[in-house]
């Protein structure tokens, strides 16, 4: 049972924190010399070490869950995307196939409908947009999204609880639950995101209203004092979970999800809060050192949830990066803070091919969820450094 305790969050304003994007002296090895094609390569043999472990009747991955599953195969499709091939396409077109008609709109696991966005991005494989509008559209629909109406009436067709319509003075509009069960009252920050890329794609003012709306409940409910975005408040009662609960994975999903919101409405408000909390995360003391390598998750006997948050982290970050053309500065610090994290993960956690999800070390023998955590800062690094 978690205890809730009260939190202290930050107002719209946004004020009580502002932008450094200096790139700390601090940090250990932020740039890097490799070329390009060795960065593929490095890339490719990370992926190519995970993949026996893929069992192709169930698109399950063995030692991990299925959400961490979904974000394998977002790896190689955002590899294939970003080195502009399609080594990975059998593997993720097939996996994302099994995956969807096993389980129902993925089982309703935004995890796995945006993995089926990543592939059509890389791959123009219009099944695949399919299989995530559906997901979004049932999501959406039937199960977790708290309407405006819903806020104002305080109920939620799908829930059997009377919702908080307010939290700390704000609208619960935008609020996503965590799970789509009758009885479960937990709203989430990381249950928000594709919407902002489906409203890229199809240019339907559904998806960027929904966007739109859920980036205003994080902005105002779920933000804290430090830049940090929080993970969970209670639908039904408006408690927070624990205030030691600071996740990177949060920060990346909203991160990514602004990114693109602010390319969708061409608002410069949104630029300003995705630089502010992109700032803020990558020097956040909560989970790295000095040093600025990231120490969150690691986990060298058995796996758990936390193992890949900062590989989504690190996506999200890689997201920013490609979107912020614009500001130098803020494009420097994200390709030195991945640097940072591909060096450590290289000469500090690697065993061959195979890496540690302490990411500061030492090596150990191949673990699915450790070489999980690795994936995404091999393959971004692809595309965070210059040719």
């Amino acid at each position: 049972m978690f205890r809730f305790v009260p939190f202290v969050f930050l107002s719209q304003s946004l004020a009580a924190f502002s932008q450094d994007l200096g790139v700390p002296l601090t940090w250990r090895e932020f740039n890097n010399s490799r070329l390009l094609a060795e960065r593929i390569s490095i890339a490719e043999d990370a992926i190519n070490t995970i993949l026996p472990q893929l069992d192709t009747s169930d698109a399950q991955f063995n030692g991990i869950g299925y959400w961490q599953s979904g974000n394998v195969f977002s790896a190689m499709a955002n590899f294939d995307h970003l080195a502009g091939t399609t080594v990975y396409e059998t593997q993720v077109v097939d996996g994302l196939n099994t995956a969807f008609n096993l389980y129902s709109n993925f089982d309703q696991y935004g995890w796995w409908a945006t993995a089926a966005y990543y592939g059509y991005r890389a791959y123009g494989n219009q099944n695949l947009l399919s299989m995530a509008i559906a997901t979004w559209t049932h999501v959406s629909q039937y199960f977790s999204v708290i309407t405006a109406a819903d806020a104002s009436s305080g109920t939620q067709p799908n829930k059997d609880f009377a919702i908080a319509g307010t939290c700390f003075g704000e609208s619960m509009a935008g609020g996503v639950f965590w799970r789509p069960t009758v009885d479960d009252t937990s709203i989430n920050s990381i249950t928000t995101g594709l919407s902002a890329f489906l409203a890229e794609t199809t240019g339907d003012a559904t998806y960027s209203n929904a966007a739109i709306l859920s980036a205003q409940w994080i902005q105002n409910l779920q933000i804290n004092a430090d830049g940090i975005v929080l993970d969970t408040v209670d639908g039904a009662d408006c408690t927070r979970s624990p205030a030691s609960w600071l996740f990177t994975y949060n920060s990346g999903k909203y991160l990514e999800g602004l990114s693109v919101l602010k390319d969708v409405t061409g608002n410069s408000a949104w630029t300003t809060l995705m630089t502010d909390i992109a700032a803020a995360a990558i020097k956040s003391s909560v989970w790295e050192g000095s040093n600025g390598i990231i120490t969150e998750g690691a986990s060298p006997t058995a796996n758990n949830d936390g193992v890949g948050f900062k590989a989504i982290f690190i996506r999200g970050l890689d997201e920013v990066s490609v979107r912020s053309s614009d500001n130098s500065a803020l494009q420097i610090l994200i390709h030195s803070y991945n640097d940072v994290q591909y060096n450590a993960l290289l000469e500090l956690a690697a065993d061959g091919t195979s890496y540690s999800s302490s990411w500061p070390g030492p090596p150990q023998e191949f673990t699915t969820w450790g070489q999980l955590a690795a994936l995404d800062v091999m393959v971004t690094a692809i595309n965070t450094n210059s040719p």
